[in-house]
């Protein structure tokens, strides 16, 4: 199916031409044939002598109706621009052109109308030199009466080769439907109509609309029941257990998954955005929502959208100043993701990354700009697709649930091994960072990725701690208080010192922590109290004494033999009990475990 929408000046023969094509009246409402002339989006459908299907909307061309008019255009790439040849080019003529203009839109048809009322010869002229200005000045033309058929042969076989040079659509990709129009059939529920951009829609999907889930219960396209429907095309949803009110033109049903919707993006504007006015209407797909223009450059700007949207790169727009009608700028969208802006001259350097940003999603950019990018993130930024995660391009390296830029990584290995070094010089006592610290230090983004950055770079990981090869603590001028320390240990082996003769021998809780990583102390007890610290081999002469002990042994035995105060036989007993080595049997009593 191929779908194309109506533009021209209001009644100029659009409806009536739409009508003689299809046979189908596109007016709905009753205040449209009493006053003659349409006011909301109509739709209609046709076989072409191809044998492909053509669905059109009918937009209204009164000033009044601009709105209606951008919501037929907007997801549409591809026009039926109409002139009466009794009327020629007329003001709305002008504004239709430009808000075609401004979506960029290429592909259309020019159709001079009325021919049964005057040569269309003049008309044609006009509309010519007007198109020629702009997106679609290569647009094929042709002449025709509604009322007697003249021309509509020839008109019909414009539109097949019309809809024969159109891209090709979309169908893999997440879908996306703007809503025109929603209403509630009794005994079915909720029914939105809209025309599928990208993707495809099938009975049982699950869709999300405006954050929350709904199932789609049926599907209808040109007047019948379908299964399943693939972009482009002019679809009817009835949706499960949507209340009425819940869904109206401007939403969108989307894939859940495949869109993020935002409501701050950068954009190319089509004139300088310094110029336009800094509240405007912004009106994409069938939505048009107010926001607030920040100029970045001389045609690029960031939008603060009012409500957020479901949009990518390379969307097209329309900027409309309500209070100016012949306002309107069209835009392309070129980050749905961009950085905040507020450091002095932010706004500026950024501007010149925009000015080469393409207009079309690129995952090779986003991964490079951010280092990492989760692959969530870049199905919903739409660089993504769901299933081609194995095709990346050269400079995307895939990790687990991570898309990494190459540079990224080099850098992140750097930093890990300069802020050793740094730690090295800074801490002697303990040259080491912990894994969540080394993170932090190279602002990784996730503990995840951890494994990739430490595969290609010369740093060992012991006890939990990241440790750059051959670099050990050293105590610096505590080594010789910690010399003196082991001898008297080595002679008295559980004569623990005090923590204030170790403060006054110039070894502080930082000097003792260093020794016990070293492996030249252990601290049995609680640390930060007491400091009981033994030499590493204290516990196993501790045994020796102990078994000698008549089994069971108290507290009191076991300090006599050991030599030693409570202080430290405690904490020393206690240490034993959790290696294993002792058990306690009851309040007073231990026995050594064989």
């Amino acid at each position: 199916m191929y779908v194309i929408a109506t533009a021209g000046h209001v009644d100029h023969g659009k409806s009536a031409l739409v009508r003689a094509l299809t046979g189908i009246e596109p007016d709905r409402w009753t205040e449209e044939h009493q006053r003659g002339m349409t006011i909301d989006l109509g739709y209609a459908w046709t076989r072409l002598p191809s044998g492909a299907d053509l669905a059109i909307v009918d937009v209204p061309g009164h000033e009044r109706f601009v709105s209606n008019m951008l919501a037929g255009l907007g997801p549409l790439r591809a026009a039926l621009f109409v002139v009466a040849a009794d009327e020629g080019w007329r003001q709305q003529s002008a504004e239709h052109l430009a808000a075609a203009d401004a979506l960029g839109i290429e592909h259309g048809l020019l159709v001079v109308t009325r021919t049964d009322l005057a040569d269309p010869r003049p008309a044609l002229r006009e509309a010519r030199d007007a198109l020629a200005r702009t997106s679609l000045r290569d647009t094929p033309a042709v002449a025709v009466s509604a009322l007697t058929g003249e021309g509509l042969s020839e008109l019909r076989s414009r539109l097949d080769d019309l809809v024969g040079s159109l891209p090709p659509s979309d169908v893999e990709g997440p879908a996306r439907l703007w809503v025109d129009r929603s209403f509630t059939i009794h005994g079915s529920g909720t029914v939105v109509t809209g025309t599928l951009s990208q993707g495809t829609v099938a009975v049982g999907d699950e869709l999300l609309l405006n954050g929350r889930r709904v199932r789609v219960r049926g599907v209808q396209s040109l007047g019948r029941p379908r299964t399943r429907v693939k972009a482009v095309a002019r679809v009817g949803l009835n949706l499960r257990n949507l209340p009425a009110g819940a869904v109206g033109r401007g939403d969108a049903l989307v894939t859940p998954g495949g869109w993020r919707s935002i409501s701050v993006l950068d954009v190319r504007m089509s004139a300088d955005p310094r110029e336009s006015a800094q509240e405007v209407m912004v009106h994409v797909g069938t939505a048009g929502v107010s926001a607030r223009i920040r100029p970045l450059g001389a045609d690029t700007a960031r939008l603060t959208l009012r409500i957020p949207l479901p949009l990518t790169t390379g969307d097209r727009g329309i900027l409309r100043n309500p209070g100016a009608h012949d306002s309107v700028q069209g835009f392309v969208v070129l980050d749905i993701d961009p950085p905040a802006l507020t450091r002095r001259g932010a706004a500026a350097k950024w501007a010149q990354t925009l000015a080469q940003a393409p207009h079309r999603p690129d995952l090779q950019r986003e991964v490079s700009r951010r280092g990492a990018l989760h692959m969530a993130d870049a199905r919903e930024l739409g660089v993504l697709r769901s299933g081609h995660e194995e095709s990346l391009p050269d400079g995307v390296i895939a990790y687990g649930d991570w898309l990494v830029s190459p540079e990224a990584l080099a850098q992140w290995r750097q930093d890990l091994v300069q802020a050793l070094a740094e730690r090295a010089e800074t801490e002697p006592l303990d040259p080491t960072l912990s894994v969540g610290a080394g993170r932090a230090a190279i602002h990784l983004p996730d503990p995840a990725l951890m494994p990739l950055v430490l595969a290609g770079v010369d740093v060992e990981v012991i006890d939990g701690r990241l440790q750059a090869p051959g670099v050990v603590a050293s105590l610096g001028p505590a080594e010789h208080a910690l010399r003196a320390l082991e001898q008297r240990l080595a002679a008295s082996p559980f004569a623990a010192p005090e923590r204030g003769d170790l403060t006054n021998a110039g070894l502080g809780s930082r000097e003792i922590a260093a020794a016990i990583r070293l492996g030249r102390l252990i601290r049995v007890g609680q640390a930060g109290r007491d400091d009981v610290v033994l030499l590493p081999l204290a516990p196993a002469q501790a045994m020796r004494v102990l078994a000698a002990l008549p089994q069971p042994f108290t507290t009191s035995e076991a300090r006599q033999a050991l030599g030693t105060t409570r202080r430290v036989a405690l904490p020393l007993l206690e240490h034993l009990d959790a290696r294993g080595w002792t058990r306690r049997i009851d309040a007073g009593h231990r026995v050594v475990v064989r």
